[in-house]
């Protein structure tokens, strides 16, 4: 009889290493939310707002799980959070909050344990319920209680001790049955468990904390050259203190300005983008630099540094922060091409490549080049110090101009360097580009994102993009800025679909993300195109366009209703919880949005059509406060103020462009 010799354990490769599967743990930690890419980027949460973590949690056998969740602030302190299995979500899926108190880079991983005692109460219950006899379970309970009280100290082991002694003097089997299972025994065996098995998630998962307009904020953007009542007289940093409390009545936070830098003369461009500029016409703002210097520099015309300095104080006093554009990118007269010619990338006859995005040229802007030996690292600090001296001026916010053109490790480090000194700093990308790219500037670090919602405008495409941005990865990494139009976009619904096309558009934006934007001339209804083109005839970017805000026609008291709205309701404060509802006509979209106290619940109603009255039948959403179908709500309408009670699940509408495209209700359980 022969007999078989097996290798010592981890020296056959075939075999495994056995040590290792021996101390490999038996709890599964799966599916952890929020992360983006397993944790290599940080998700993005608010300051002083509960951080929801949700992860799928799992072992052998039949015993009872504990999990919590451990976390650090920017500074590197740990608190707990416990986790519980929540049915709702699916089979061994748990959810759990924290709430980061401070702005930053914070991390959290997710703990899971054997619950020893939890285990115990489940069988002693369910046994003494069958009416099985559970003296040996009794006896467990009792050697479980005194072990915890011999480990532990102080108070813990005072209080444990006392059970002990309360068990033991007690003598009817009901009433030690109660002791075991009673809440305050549970505290206190899990205060005191010793968490076998412990297993902690592979990964430390990233969260950056943001400050609350970085996921609620009204954008509105001009140029301050414009603010004159004079095309032949450049407008000042100081003529734009006449139009603060317009912008802040309108009910706007973010005032945003393009370039505000010295424009070259090289290859200037003049009006409708034309060749040939006059020695009268301003050019476009993103041809930066001139011999008044680049980007760190202030065009002559706009005012002094001081001016500007003053600006901004004068904003923040009317609660409005100053937004200005990052774009890299120079004039043929940017100082950097004769200080640092090699931070460019030059032609084989010395001349330089201008930028192009065909069909369309900008004679006037050249390119730098990141990675040329010259520019690494000089040209990425020197952009670096551009943005922290506008920090320094109190700008705290920032639209970047095209960042899917520029150098992704560029934008990770640069965010992180200037976040790490001041996290109340802000970046919007301006990339109108494909969906991954997009969502990987939101991973890099970027707060904001400009949309594809410029282009969607039928109910099905406004449907299947509103749910995208409810889902993940989009969810944990990308936050939208619903901008209705642009200087460089003027889209082509606006172009034709007058007022009516303005107001349902200015309710989409509004109600549906917590960001928006719009560039000045939209409250006026301005759609005049480049025939054939999406952009403006006699466009901004080109010439100086003063304005009579105050024109018939205007929608400025809709702008400042929808503002006054979205201010007043918690529920209209993010895209989060965005829900589309059934109405009988497929050219009215019906969604609504509720805070998860369903304390705050809207309802609005867009009339898609901007030329034809549109009605139908649509669904309230009865099951939010799980009322039968033959239910009552409290109404009111929060355009006009009216109230009333709706009976029952299926109510009708009717919207006319004529008069107002959308309707926004506030509803309340009739109880």
């Amino acid at each position: 009889m022969s007999s078989t010799v097996y290798p010592a354990p981890g020296t056959d490769p075939a075999q495994g290493d056995i040590q290792a599967a021996l101390e490999a743990p038996r709890i599964a930690i799966e599916a952890v939310s929020p992360s983006l890419d397993q944790g290599r980027f940080a998700a993005k949460a608010v300051v002083d707002e509960p951080v929801l973590v949700k992860a799928t949690i799992f072992a052998d056998g039949h015993d009872v799980l504990a999990a919590a969740i451990c976390w650090q602030d920017d500074e590197g302190r740990e608190q707990r959070e416990p986790m519980q299995l929540s049915k709702p979500l699916g089979l061994d899926v748990w959810e759990g909050h924290f709430t980061p108190r401070r702005l930053g880079r914070h991390t959290f991983v997710i703990d899971a344990w054997w619950d020893v005692y939890a285990t115990y109460r489940y069988e002693l219950s369910k046994k003494h319920q069958a009416g099985v006899a559970v003296g040996l379970e009794l006896e467990e309970g009792r050697r479980l209680i005194e072990r915890a009280a011999r480990r532990s100290e102080g108070a813990l082991q005072d209080a444990l001790q006392d059970v002990h002694a309360q068990f033991q003097t007690t003598e009817q089997e009901a009433e030690r049955v109660a002791l075991l299972l009673d809440a305050d025994t549970a505290r206190l065996m899990q205060e005191a468990d010793t968490r076998p098995h412990l297993t902690r998630s592979d990964t430390r998962y990233p969260l950056e904390v943001e400050r609350l307009k970085a996921r609620f904020a009204s954008w509105y953007e001009l140029f301050p050259r414009s603010e004159t009542d004079d095309p032949r007289r450049h407008g000042t940093f100081k003529d734009v203190h006449r139009r603060l409390p317009m912008i802040r009545d309108m009910g706007f936070d973010v005032l945003y300005f393009p370039p505000i830098h010295p424009i070259g003369r090289a290859h200037r461009k003049g009006p409708n983008n034309s060749l040939e500029a006059g020695p009268s016409d301003p050019g476009s703002p993103y041809a930066i630099g001139s011999a008044d210097g680049g980007h760190e520099a202030i065009h002559p015309e706009l005012g002094t540094r001081e001016d500007f300095r003053e600006l901004v104080r004068a904003a923040s006093r009317h609660g409005l922060e100053i937004a200005l554009d990052f774009a890299i990118q120079c004039s043929p007269d940017h100082p950097w091409l004769k200080e640092h010619p090699g931070w460019f990338s030059w032609r084989p006859d010395g001349s330089i490549r201008y930028a192009e995005n065909p069909p369309k040229k900008y004679q006037d802007i050249v390119n730098v080049d990141f990675y040329t030996e010259e520019a690494m690292p000089a040209l990425w600090c020197e952009l670096r110090d551009v943005v922290q001296g506008w920090v320094d001026e109190g700008v705290k916010i920032f639209r970047v101009d095209n960042p899917h053109t520029k150098p992704l490790p560029f934008w990770e480090w640069l965010i992180a360097d200037i976040r790490a000194r001041d996290p109340e700093v802000m970046f919007l990308a301006e990339a109108f580009t494909r969906p991954a790219m997009m969502l990987r500037l939101g991973k890099l670090g970027f707060n904001q994102s400009y949309t594809y919602f410029t282009w969607r405008h039928t109910k099905a495409e406004l449907t299947e993009y509103f749910t995208q941005l409810n889902e993940a990865p989009l969810r944990d990494g990308y936050r939208p800025n619903f901008f209705v139009n642009t200087p460089d976009i003027n889209p082509y619904f606006l172009q034709s679909s007058g007022r009516p096309g303005f107001l349902l558009r200015a309710a989409l934006a509004t109600m549906g993300s917590g960001l928006w934007g719009m560039y000045s001339g939209f409250e006026l209804c301005e759609g005049a195109p480049v025939p054939g083109k999406e952009e403006y005839l006699d466009s901004e970017k080109y010439e100086i366009r003063p304005r009579d805000y105050r024109t018939p026609g205007n929608i400025v008291h809709e702008i400042t209703q929808l503002n006054r709205i979205r201010r007043e309701n918690p529920a209209l404060h993010t895209h989060l919880n965005l829900v589309v509802h059934r109405v009988h006509n497929d050219r009215v979209l019906l969604f609504s949005k509720h805070t998860e106290a369903l304390d705050n619940v809207i309802l609005v109603a867009v009339n898609l059509d901007p030329f034809e009255p549109q009605e139908g039948a649509f669904e309230l959403p009865m099951a939010l406060w799980d009322l039968t179908d033959q239910a009552s709500l409290q109404v009111e309408d929060l355009m006009s103020g009216r109230r009333w009670a709706w009976h029952g699940k299926w109510q009708s509408l009717r919207l006319d462009p004529g008069a107002l495209p959308f309707a926004i209700w506030r509803l309340h359980p009739a109880f």
